[in-house]
């Protein structure tokens, strides 16, 4: 299932960003979107996770929390 998530702060490496989803099962895709001019992060980005159990869930824990001060939103995109 692919979860789309914004409100990523821009300084959250991709490694931190693939970090947060990785516990919740293995991940298919995980993209956070770089601006090609400067090389940070334009703050959204794209998981997919295999089960349809685990992607709900980590919408259920991750909707809505603090990481690095900004609350990220976390929802289910297909």
């Amino acid at each position: 299932m692919k979860l789309q998530i914004t409100n990523i702060d821009r300084n959250l490496s991709e490694e931190d960003f693939k970090k947060l989803f990785e516990k919740f099962g293995p991940l298919e895709e995980c993209v956070l979107v770089m601006d090609k001019d400067t090389g940070k992060s334009k703050g959204f980005g794209f998981v997919v996770i295999t089960k349809e159990a685990s992607a709900k869930k980590a919408v259920e824990m991750l909707n809505g929390r603090a990481v690095n001060r900004m609350k990220i939103k976390v929802k289910l995109v297909g």
